[in-house]
């Protein structure tokens, strides 16, 4: 299995201004989407508007600072996303493909495979394990 995230893209001052019907057909294909993806969906969540964002980025001094906003020079920002576990980027992409946002004109949905840490991870977690003092 491999991990995808789907990120869902679009504009922020089309999704503020959206009709309750285009809402509803956005909301129904996520329902359907979470039906059909099931446990293959580790994570998700939708974002508040990029009026909430904060970056952090490498100020004069080389420590980061905050700057309020998305801090992007793009119309469309990231309004949510999806994590899933599935067989392979095709199953990603079928899955990713019911999603409205993938349909509209002010939007788009991306699909991006994870790098896969995990053989790091444990080599981490056992010298942590075998670095650890022992109770006695």
């Amino acid at each position: 299995m491999s991990e995808f995230i789907i990120l869902i893209q679009g504009d922020a001052q089309r999704w503020e201004s959206m009709s309750e019907a285009d809402r509803a057909e956005i909301d129904a294909a996520h329902r359907t989407f979470r039906q059909r993806a099931g446990e293959a969906i580790l994570a998700s969540g939708e974002l508040q508007g990029p009026r909430t964002a904060v970056t952090l980025r490498r100020g004069a001094d080389g420590e980061p600072i905050a700057v309020d906003g998305p801090f992007t020079e793009a119309k469309e920002v990231v309004g949510g996303f999806y994590v899933i576990d599935v067989p392979d980027r095709e199953a990603a992409v079928a899955l990713a493909s019911l999603l409205a946002e993938a349909r509209h004109d002010h939007s788009g949905v991306q699909v991006q495979p994870l790098v896969d840490h995990s053989a790091e991870q444990r080599a981490e977690a056992e010298a942590r394990e075998a670095s650890a003092p022992v109770a006695g």
